[in-house]
């Protein structure tokens, strides 16, 4: 484990990652069978490619094969799903993944519902969040997942636990929240948002916070606790870099653990990822684990 001099414990997110890759690719090296993802880009924003090229390259080190599909940004509704449709009859894909956002005048949750419920590795179906919700087995959204992961790695208690997540996406918070209230985690959760009054006293009130709204430096050692664990989701960037949400040196030697803003939550997110892939193609019979 690592430390910062003022004994603040980093968090790292690139070396959790990197074992969760290791396990992965051993499980699927010793099974013999091909696994394979399938990323759908719609249009060219210069982000996602970059985002998407990182996704083949991992799964590519941990023994996934990936398929690409890049499509134009002015597809019709209809073709784009007919496309999603094509991936989910075709046996060989085991997970589908559509990096978002999609270009306007694309309904993305009309094509989130084209994927096979068992291909849904971003987690975002309608019936998997319901199963989320139940406690079923269930392919979970990546990036909560990473955040469950991490914790789990360092051994960090959650039971009983005070947990705030800031924000309420489909993608992050609302997800976020269901995993931390879950049997077995057992923290009692808050949930804040944009209409939340008096946040930096929740953020006071919390000894875990995972804040995702994109707001540099919005939690800082004014507000947070002594000794509150920060998994930082939120990301922004200028011309000076890539931000999180967390200032991580303000609040180094406050808090008793604190993701890096980068080389924390995103590993994770795409360790989680490809762990959903295998999963995937356990659900579907092909592997297993």
């Amino acid at each position: 484990m690592k430390y910062t001099e003022k004994g603040t414990l980093i968090l790292d997110g690139r070396f959790v990652a990197q074992e969760m890759q290791k396990s992965i690719k051993k499980k699927i090296d010793d099974s013999g069978v091909v696994i394979t993802l399938a990323t759908v880009l719609v249009g060219d924003d210069k982000p996602s490619q970059l985002y998407v090229n990182n996704k083949h390259k991992q799964a590519t080190a941990s023994s996934i094969k990936s398929m690409h599909v890049n499509l134009p940004g002015n597809i019709s509704q209809t073709e784009l799903e007919d496309k999603i449709a094509q991936l989910g009859n075709d046996p060989s894909v085991n997970g589908i993944l559509i990096q978002m956002p999609l270009p306007k005048g694309l309904n993305e949750d009309s094509v989130i519902e084209m994927i096979p419920t068992n291909k849904d590795v971003d987690g975002l179906k309608e019936q998997n969040l319901g199963k989320l919700i139940v406690g079923n087995d269930v392919l979970r959204p990546c990036t909560p997942l990473g955040v469950m992961k991490l914790i789990e790695y360092y051994k960090l208690e959650t039971a009983g636990k005070k947990a705030l997540v800031i924000g309420r996406s489909r993608l992050v918070g609302m997800p976020q929240v269901i995993m931390f209230g879950s049997k077995g985690i057992d923290c009692t959760v808050t949930l804040a948002h944009s209409r939340t009054k008096n946040l930096d006293e929740l953020i006071s009130e919390s000894e875990i916070v995972v804040p995702a709204i994109g707001v540099p430096g919005i939690i800082n050692a004014n507000n947070v606790r002594k000794d509150s664990i920060l998994l930082d989701v939120g990301i922004s960037s200028d011309e000076n870099g890539i931000h999180g949400d967390v200032d991580f040196n303000s609040v180094d030697g406050v808090a008793k653990a604190v993701t890096p803003m980068p080389g924390g939550t995103g590993p994770m997110t795409v360790a989680s990822l490809l762990e959903n892939t295998m999963k995937a193609a356990q659900l579907q019979g092909i592997i297993q684990i």
